[in-house]
C-alpha cells in the first residue's frame, strides 16, 4: 500500500505521488527565487482579505431568495384556492344557506326562497373566491416587483419569476370568475316564473 502506483488515467497515486499544486510550486520556484514566490502569495491573500473586509455581511453571502420564493408559492396557492374554493368559502356559503332557510317564511314566494336560500350563498362563495384571488394577485405582483427595489445586480431566480407569474395569472382568472359568479353572469339563479 505504501508504493507508488499509476491509476488508469496515468496519474501517479500513493504516498510518493505529487499533487498538481506541488508541481506548479516547483515550476514557480524554478523561474523565480523562493522569496519572490512568497511575496506573490502574500499579495494575493491580502487582496482577498481587503475585498472581503469591504463587503457587509449581507453582501458576502448575498440574498438567498427564500422569502421571494415562498411568497411566489403562496401566491400560486392562493390563486388555486380562488379557483377551486376553500373551506372558508364553503363554510360561509353553508352558513348563508342556513340563515336563508331560517329567515324565509314558509309563505314566501318561490323566487324569494330561491334567492334567500341559494342566491345569497352563491354570492358569499363568490366573495370569498374573489378575496383569495385578490390576495394571490397582490402577492404575485409584489414578488415580481421586488427585484426593482432590491440590491442592484442581483437577479431573481427564474423559477421564482415563473411561479410568481403563475400566481398573478391564477389571481386574475380567479378574480374574473368571482365577479362573473357574483353578478350572476356565470351560472346565475334559475328563473322561477
Amino acid at each position: 500500500m505504501g508504493t507508488k502506483t499509476v491509476d488508469e488515467t496515468g496519474a501517479d497515486t500513493g504516498p510518493e505521488a505529487r499533487t498538481d499544486e506541488e508541481k506548479v510550486d516547483v515550476t514557480k520556484s524554478d523561474a523565480m527565487g523562493a522569496d519572490e514566490v512568497t511575496e506573490v502569495d502574500d499579495a494575493e491573500d491580502g487582496d482577498e482579505a481587503e475585498l472581503l473586509e469591504g463587503l457587509g455581511e449581507d453582501e458576502k453571502e448575498g440574498p438567498s431568495g427564500v422569502g421571494q420564493g415562498a411568497a411566489a408559492v403562496v401566491s400560486a396557492g392562493l390563486g388555486l384556492v380562488s379557483l377551486t374554493g376553500g373551506w372558508i368559502g364553503t363554510v360561509a356559503a353553508a352558513r348563508e344557506t342556513l340563515v336563508g332557510q331560517l329567515e324565509t317564511a314558509s309563505t314566501a314566494t318561490v323566487a324569494t326562497q330561491v334567492k334567500e336560500v341559494y342566491g345569497d350563498a352563491w354570492q358569499t362563495s363568490a366573495l370569498w373566491a374573489g378575496f383569495f384571488a385578490l390576495a394571490a394577485l397582490v402577492v404575485g405582483v409584489f414578488v415580481l416587483a421586488r427585484p426593482a427595489f432590491g440590491a442592484p445586480g442581483k437577479p431573481q431566480a427564474p423559477w421564482i419569476k415563473s411561479v410568481g407569474w403563475a400566481g398573478v395569472s391564477l389571481g386574475v382568472i380567479g378574480l374574473l370568475l368571482a365577479v362573473l359568479k357574483y353578478t350572476d353572469v356565470l351560472l346565475g339563479l334559475p328563473s322561477t316564473s
